[in-house]
């Protein structure tokens, strides 16, 4: 079966965010929306939803080599509630630890879409690889 999945890159200040599909394993860099004073805009989100159609949502979560709780740990996993809440979709984590580090390398798609966008991106291609492999 074929899956949409919207991805995202959850930080204080901005959110990144992609599309992407299990059918080709491929993902696009979407948007970046802003947060004020950690309060997330959910018209932009819920429009995506509408367009997309998402069955599943791909969040980041950072781990640390330590295997201590990254500092957004928290706040990541209770936007994941709020996203649930809102949609009634599930919620899939990966380890998105460097994404953003790796996204400076797309610089076109940087410009388009905005950094955290691309991590998004990076993310959910992560994904979508380690469900290929299952």
């Amino acid at each position: 079966m074929i899956k949409i999945a919207l991805s995202f890159d959850y930080g204080e200040k901005r959110i990144g965010i992609a599309v992407g599909q299990t059918l080709t394993g491929s993902a696009s860099a979407i948007k970046t929306i802003t947060t004020t004073n950690k309060k997330i805009n959910w018209n932009p989100i819920t429009i995506l939803v509408k367009e997309w159609s998402p069955d599943i949502f791909v969040l980041g979560r950072p781990s640390l080599k330590s295997g201590h709780e990254h500092n957004l740990t928290r706040e990541i996993e209770r936007f994941s509630r709020q996203l649930t809440g809102r949609y009634r979709l599930p919620v899939e984590f990966i380890d998105e630890r460097l994404s953003s580090r790796a996204a400076v390398n797309y610089e076109q798609e940087v410009d388009r879409a905005g950094l955290d966008a691309v991590a998004a991106k990076l993310i959910l291609e992560t994904w979508l690889q380690e469900l290929s492999v299952k």
